[in-house]
């Protein structure tokens, strides 16, 4: 993890937006931006990993983290990974293709979403949600944008 001003605000904003809620098994939901953020390269990369699911999730807005103090390229990232209700998935998906930010951050999103050993009981509706994340990468690890 880089420790800079930046990432620690995002830290900081991303446990208070996620505090009290948990993952499919119980685990406290913060670790999985925690664990994204591990990942990153660069003070960006590791604040967007740590965003990526406040405006989402909680009441937070991305003038809420203009405001904070993130830069634009920040915010264009999170607002990317952002899935709003009635976009499909996959259209979702190939729309931050284009964007290192939150491409480099989806795809381990995606990886750490599929990884069956956290997932626990694997069931009917997880496997559809593994399948649907398996195209996601497809899509997002492929050179050029599927028709």
């Amino acid at each position: 993890m880089i420790y800079t001003k930046l990432t620690n605000l995002a830290m900081c904003i991303a446990y208070e937006a996620h505090h009290g809620k948990r993952d499919r098994n119980e685990i406290p939901y913060v670790f999985h931006p925690y664990h994204l953020a591990e990942q990153m390269d660069t003070e960006y990369e590791v604040v967007v990993a740590l965003l990526h699911d406040v405006v989402e999730d909680s009441e937070l807005t991305l003038e809420d983290l203009r405001q904070a103090g993130f830069p634009e390229e920040v915010l264009e990232a999170v607002r990317l990974l952002t899935h709003e209700d009635g976009v499909p998935y996959l259209d979702y998906v190939a729309a931050l293709k284009e964007n290192p930010l939150a491409k480099k951050v989806k795809l381990a999103d995606l990886h750490h979403n599929s990884d069956v050993t956290r997932l626990g009981k694997i069931n009917e509706k997880t496997a559809k949600r593994v399948k649907k994340y398996a195209a996601a990468l497809r899509m997002l690890e492929s050179e050029h944008s599927e028709e």
